[in-house]
């Protein structure tokens, strides 16, 4: 029975249906973004868009050779390829020429090629492998830690290559773990991380009810570390007792630190909080201790991490961060106005998103796209020629698109026969979600600018390739199953 299935006969329909009208409609609006006076039609290689359409022809072929191999080929060999992307994107720092401070593209004559993108595949696969067996338990510490070294050598290595926007994509794996035993919590505490950083810049040059030299962002951190702490034991301990004891206490401490401040003496308020979180630290490990509960351990490792990673946030955003990259979280956070500058691409794109209007104003009739206003319009902006040519209708199309494809990836992975085949859905599903809700939401101004593509909808080789790889790989081990069952039809008819 084997022998009689056709992998083209088996593909999901809507898949296929939905990748291709994200194909085409992706080309149209990549023509439209680049097109010149000299530029003979859409299929003219000379031109980005004509050399877009060689991608997608190579990339359509390709998918079509992978749908022939082996069923098992990709569950077999994920740590070889996995090692030996590793060893590329090593080697690409070194062999690569220094384009816009990247390291991290190689050059074969006309063609460049980006490993970065293919890496995502690769470890998609690698991830999916390793808690795809049998003995899988993401409750024990060893999984952990091999899970997330997985996700972090590649990104790691891409960061050293100067492509922090693509290592960032690498994040989203944390919905395939979520996925395959992964506590809630942990995303929490990565939203958590978040929150704190943002807190801490936003409010730094403000002060702490008005005190002089007091910022109030990072007291407001070391509040909130505080306050989840207090949460922590309510809901996993239902200790309302302590909870109410740290709470009488940090209320008292404040009060008491501002009037002291007003009508007496000045004090720095953040070592007071950063001395509070400490004594509810040891205070937290002496209940422990007593009770010898686990849980009031963790949440003192939780405050003290915390309060450290709090005080360090500043740190963070002045060392770590490249200048530009402070600039465009200012901007997004709205510390600064930088309209000529670092907001000048937002503010741009802005104009054009809301140029277009309900119908937007007709293809390549677009004022801003066709007099290239918005720089990178055809890549990591693209979404702004959709925007103003096509208007609210064309973008909530697009939008709507995307969401199918990504409810059909879903359904895809619950439907899956192995754990592996589910975990790789929920990895392709990671990368889809976030380059879609990142790269629209730079675009409109509500996130900061990290150069990341929309998927088959910008101007790029190898972020189509690497995207064609991710679905052609989910159809093949779909189509797996679509065997088996027409496999068992058969035997039932027989």
């Amino acid at each position: 029975m084997a022998s009689d299935f056709n992998a083209l006969k088996y593909l999901d329909k809507p898949m296929v249906l939905i990748y291709l009208l994200l194909v085409v409609f992706g080309c149209l609006n990549i023509y439209s973004a680049s097109i010149t006076p000299d530029q003979i039609s859409i299929f003219d290689i000379s031109c980005r868009s004509g050399m877009q359409i060689v991608w997608i022809v190579f990339s359509v072929v390709v998918a079509i050779v992978i749908l022939f191999f082996d069923d098992n080929f990709f569950n077999q060999f994920a740590f070889l390829l996995y090692g030996g992307m590793l060893f590329l994107l090593i080697a690409t720092i070194f062999l690569s020429r220094d384009i816009n401070g990247s390291r991290s593209w190689l050059s074969f004559g006309a063609f460049s090629i980006q490993p970065a993108e293919f890496a995502k595949f690769v470890t998609a696969l690698a991830l999916a492998k390793y808690v795809g067996r049998q003995n899988f338990k993401m409750q024990t510490l060893r999984d952990y830690a091999i899970s997330i070294a997985i996700v972090l050598l590649p990104m790691l290595i891409i960061i050293l290559q100067k492509e922090t926007g693509t290592a960032l994509v690498f994040a989203s794996f944390i919905i395939l773990l979520y996925r395959e035993g992964m506590s809630g919590l942990v995303p929490l505490l990565a939203f958590l991380a978040v929150f704190l950083f943002v807190i801490t810049v936003k409010l730094s040059d403000n002060l702490f009810f008005g005190l002089a030299g007091i910022p109030a962002g990072l007291c407001y951190a070391l509040i909130i570390v505080y306050l989840v702490q207090i949460i922590f034991l309510i809901h996993f301990r239902r200790d309302n007792f302590n909870a109410l004891i740290l709470a009488g206490v940090l209320l008292f401490v404040i009060l008491l630190s501002v009037l002291l401040n007003i009508f007496f003496t000045p004090v720095n308020i953040v070592y007071v909080l950063l001395v509070l979180n400490i004594l509810s630290v040891i205070y937290m490990l002496v209940v422990s201790f007593m009770r010898w509960r686990r849980t009031y351990w963790l949440v003192a490792v939780f405050v003290l991490f915390s309060t450290g990673y709090s005080f360090s946030a500043g740190y963070i955003f002045d060392s770590i961060l490249q200048p530009h990259q402070q600039k465009r979280i200012k901007v997004v956070l709205g510390m600064v106005d930088d309209p000529k500058g670092v907001g000048y691409n937002t503010r741009q794109a802005a104009i054009a998103i809301g140029s277009g209007r309900l119908f937007g104003k007709g293809y390549l009739n677009g004022t801003q796209t066709r007099l290239k206003y918005v720089p990178e319009q055809h890549t990591d902006f693209i979404f702004c020629t959709v925007g103003e040519e096509w208007g609210f209708l064309g973008s909530l199309f697009l939008i709507s698109l995307y969401s199918l494809l990504m409810w059909r990836i879903i359904v895809m992975a619950e439907r899956a026969e192995s754990h592996f085949a589910r975990a790789y859905a929920y990895g392709v599903l990671g990368f889809f979600a976030f380059h879609f809700v990142v790269n629209i939401g730079m675009v409109i101004g509500i996130m900061p600018v990290i150069g990341i593509p929309l998927p088959f909808i910008s101007y790029g080789g190898s972020s189509f390739l690497g995207f064609t790889f991710m679905l052609a790989v989910l159809l093949k081990i779909d189509t797996k199953r679509e065997e088996r069952l027409k496999g068992n039809i058969d035997t039932f008819r027989l």
